[in-house]
């Protein structure tokens, strides 16, 4: 898949900016803080329709504007589809494919897929779940669409329980017989209906991982001349013994019916997917604690090159690859193992403060683009 055009109008720094992309490298130049990132989380958001800079819509719109608009012409083995997707100070957001609005998002999602590296995700080793369940979550949106709409119905269930359990946490027990029983009866729906979204996110999540585990691994041993074995593992919150759903699902009513006092205690879910693990360990040592920050990214850029084989391998086509500013991050060593990787396979859009990280045959390969001030120049 090759993104031809991309037009930015009132979003983040970008009033109205159109780019025409001309090479399959494009090297984006500008000092911190002009739109380079802004840019790619524009291309982030029409893949995904999720920024990993974790910002609310009327964070992406400019003061004073009402909306911000994307616009991309993508180039596919299918043919050529213009992908429109508009922010509303709101909340509320619209898609389109080819002029036509698109009803249920997940129906847009697919169309053009990307994988992001930034310098942030060395959070994927360093920082807490939470992180490492959005990058799962992000690439199953790429490699299954309706996983999005899987996860939205899980999250809604999760904050119409919670809701439950903390309008009872403070309040005492019934007294009557029959005041009990509707309280437990209508607790019961919540966690018939958590278990049954969880479940859906749980199998998805651990399929996901059992793909993508082995081509990270492979990775890694190549990047570290083999001398260092990673390991990835899914950890559900629930005991996982094997992947089918009447399993998975009993599995999650039981550890409910355990936790039950603790989560009216507490007046929080304390059972489900929202609160699961991805291990990543190097020769048997969970990778946080596991030797330099040169590891830790050696394991970072492995797991970003398996995203974007396995999404290639499911999608039939390379899907565009994001570098926010990495290569500063990255030695000379591993920063050629990527720039190898990459080659010609992938449309690249990479950000930079200054070309002095390339050598002369990337640079005459590549669109060079320089940022200054939500404004893009050839020169």
């Amino acid at each position: 898949m090759y993104l031809k055009t991309l037009h930015l109008r009132q979003f983040r720094n970008y009033q109205d900016q159109k780019v025409e992309f001309n090479a399959a490298k494009a090297i984006l130049v500008g000092n911190n803080a002009q739109g380079k990132s802004n840019l790619l989380e524009a291309v982030e958001l029409l893949a995904t329709l999720r920024s990993h800079r974790m910002a609310r819509d009327r964070d992406l719109i400019q003061d004073g504007a009402e909306f911000a608009q994307i616009n991309a012409s993508l180039e596919r083995d299918v043919g050529i589809s213009d992908l429109t997707l508009t922010l509303r100070r709101n909340g509320r957001r619209s898609v389109a494919i080819n002029g036509e609005i698109v009803r249920r998002q997940m129906d847009f999602l697919g169309v053009l897929n990307a994988v992001q590296f930034s310098s942030l995700d060395l959070e994927l080793v360093r920082g807490s779940p939470e992180v490492r369940r959005n990058w799962l979550d992000t690439l199953l949106i790429q490699l299954e669409p309706v996983y999005a709409h899987i996860l939205h119905q899980y999250n809604q269930v999760l904050r119409q329980r919670n809701a439950f359990l903390k309008k009872h946490q403070d309040s005492p027990l019934p007294t009557q017989h029959s005041a009990l029983s509707t309280q437990h009866s209508e607790l019961a729906l919540w966690d018939a209906q958590l278990a049954t979204t969880g479940t859906r996110v749980i199998r998805r999540r651990d399929r996901a991982i059992q793909r993508l585990a082995p081509i990270a691994a492979a990775w890694h041993a190549s990047i570290s001349g083999s001398t260092e074995i990673l390991e990835i593992k899914y950890s559900p919150n629930i005991p996982l013994v094997q992947n089918q759903a009447e399993e998975v699902q009993q599995a999650f009513l039981n550890k409910i019916q355990q936790r039950a006092v603790a989560e009216l205690y507490r007046g929080t879910t304390l059972v489900g997917p929202h609160r699961d693990e991805v291990e990543l360990t190097i020769n048997q040592t969970p990778a946080r604690q596991y030797g330099s920050q040169g590891q830790q990214r050696t394991l970072v850029l492995a797991l970003k090159l398996a995203e974007l084989q396995l999404i290639e391998e499911v999608v039939k086509e390379p899907p565009l690859l994001l570098l926010d500013d990495v290569l500063a991050e990255l030695d000379p060593y591993r920063q050629n193992q990527l720039l190898d990787a990459i080659q010609d396979r992938f449309q690249t859009l990479i950000t930079t403060t200054h070309l002095s990280s390339f050598d002369a045959q990337w640079l005459n390969s590549s669109q060079i683009l320089f940022v200054k001030a939500g404004e893009i120049s050839m020169n």
